[in-house]
């Protein structure tokens, strides 16, 4: 894109940003560059592509967009969001502290207390919406804050500003899992934020259809970092994936919307259904993270939990929906319930299960682009199975 595209409108930022039409053919679409090595026009020149783990085009430009987006300084993009997580924490030395919000992606857990506790990274679960907990849990080596907010699956909503005063004036570094959101509602990095990670298999890709991971840091050290990560360990996004994730990207936007339009429909649905006990959505006035999102961020996402009392009530509401699919991860444009407790966290110990309130009777709903009426009917009709 030619001139300053800072000042560009999100919407033309995610059509155009790093991706200038290609010069051999003017091509409009960046192309899959489908290669592991490049030809070198002579021995010692300098060239900016030599090996594909080390840069490829195609992935290049998806870095660049969504560091864009981001209002970033420097994009990498990995085979997924785990992969991008990993890469973050080799950021951390042996002994080394972060703190983690206590409610996060199942995943996460699994990968720091099951994985790099071998390595001797420690890690604290705080409550991150209250600071004074992020402040007590605060150590002399802690290197980094990763929030998630909303996190997932309940909901819960960090004030990101107020945790990076708190973590700077320690000298750590803030993190925030933007997934659930995407840089369309919410950019952390504008809000003072070091670094923004996302599963670009959610909404970023948007389709269902690939799997990525991308940090997006505004600290040239960490780039550097980052990209030395890509070229050592080699958990780099392939050029087709990239290529998907471009492509959903274009149309983020509008997806965005439609997704939240159709989740406020649903939500509406489930506030007033005598089957649902406890409904999270921080849309809802009366969610104890409202004000903060309406500060923080331009809109409330399409993410919805709910509970219904039981494990055996979710089990029927689940075994009784049609257009809603029972599937893993979220962001696709089709509708995806899950049950938490023994899907996207079976990995989080029963006590700990308890603790957060991801009970047997919590279902999560990313509510999709299908005609809101639809989505409506089948929750409804699914919730009068119990």
């Amino acid at each position: 894109m030619k001139g300053d595209s800072k000042h560009r409108g999100f919407a033309t930022r995610a059509i155009h940003a790093g991706q200038q039409p290609e010069p051999v053919t003017g091509a409009v679409n960046v192309p899959i560059f489908q290669t592991s090595t490049y030809v070198q026009p002579e021995l010692g020149a300098e060239v900016d592509f030599d090996y594909a783990r080390v840069k490829n085009p195609t992935r290049t430009a998806l870095e660049e967009n969504v560091a864009s987006l981001e209002s970033g300084l420097s994009g990498h993009a990995f085979a997924s969001g785990m992969a991008s997580l990993t890469a973050l924490f080799t950021t951390v030395r042996s002994d080394e502290h972060i703190i983690v919000s206590h409610n996060v992606y199942g995943g996460t857990y699994r990968l720091l207390e099951q994985v790099l506790d071998r390595y001797r990274l420690r890690a604290s679960w705080v409550d991150t919406t209250d600071l004074d907990a992020v402040a007590t849990a605060m150590e002399d080596t802690t290197r980094w804050v990763l929030i998630e907010s909303p996190t997932n699956p309940m909901m819960d909503i960090t004030d990101i500003s107020a945790v990076c005063d708190v973590a700077h004036a320690r000298g750590a570094k803030v993190a925030v899992d933007n997934t659930f959101l995407s840089p369309f509602y919410q950019r952390p990095i504008e809000l003072g934020a070091d670094l923004v990670m996302h599963s670009a298999t959610k909404y970023l890709g948007g389709h269902s259809d690939c799997l990525g991971g991308v940090l997006v840091t505004n600290d040239p050290a960490d780039a550097e970092w980052f990209a030395f990560v890509q070229k050592s360990a080699g958990a780099i996004l392939a050029p087709f994936e990239a290529y998907l994730i471009l492509r959903g990207i274009k149309t983020l936007p509008v997806r965005m919307e439609r997704h939240e339009s159709n989740a406020r429909i649903v939500v509406d649905a489930l506030a007033d259904h005598p089957k649902v006990e406890r409904l999270y959505y921080p849309g809802q006035h009366d969610h104890p993270g409202h004000e903060v999102q309406k500060r923080q961020a331009s809109g409330f996402g399409a993410m919805v939990s709910f509970d219904v009392g039981s494990f055996d009530a979710a089990k029927a509401f689940l075994d009784n929906i049609e257009v809603v699919t029972l599937a893993e991860s979220l962001g696709g444009v089709e509708s995806l319930a899950c049950h938490p407790a023994t899907m996207t966290h079976a990995a989080i110990p029963q006590e700990e299960l308890d603790r957060l309130g991801i009970t047997g009777g919590l279902v999560r709903i990313s509510v999709g682009l299908e005609d809101g009426s639809d989505l409506v009917e089948d929750v409804c009709n699914a919730l009068g199975a119990i």
